[in-house]
């Protein structure tokens, strides 16, 4: 028997979204799966549409525009990810960190934290 049987859940690799125990641990690892410029600039597009479709949606009482919104996001989020970044999203295993590092990137990409 080798030493893996004293291993904890906790202790799995850090690739795996499922490991991370905060949104602080977590951001850094959805960065890394972000490298692609091109990604970046779908999600940022994504991102912008979301709030233009969930603004429009509200000014003209459309609530359809909320399935419009995700599919916006996601998409284009989606599309990034499987065309340029041959990756899969880490929404599929964090959703919540995936969501809020969605919009933290938003910012970091709005701010010039983050190029663009």
């Amino acid at each position: 028997m080798g030493r893996s049987h004293c291993l904890r859940p906790s202790a799995a690799p850090m690739s795996d979204p499922r490991s991370f125990r905060s949104f602080a641990e977590f951001y850094p690892f959805y960065l890394a799966e972000h490298s692609d410029r091109r990604n970046r600039r779908l999600h940022f597009a994504g991102s912008t549409l979301v709030l233009l479709c969930l603004a429009a949606g509200l000014w003209w009482g459309q609530p359809l525009m909320v399935p419009l919104a995700l599919l916006c996001g996601y998409g284009f989020a989606w599309f990034g990810h499987f065309v340029f970044e041959k990756n899969k999203p880490a929404s599929f295993k964090r959703p919540l960190y995936s969501f809020m590092g969605d919009w933290v990137m938003y910012k970091d990409l709005w701010t010039g934290r983050l190029p663009l």
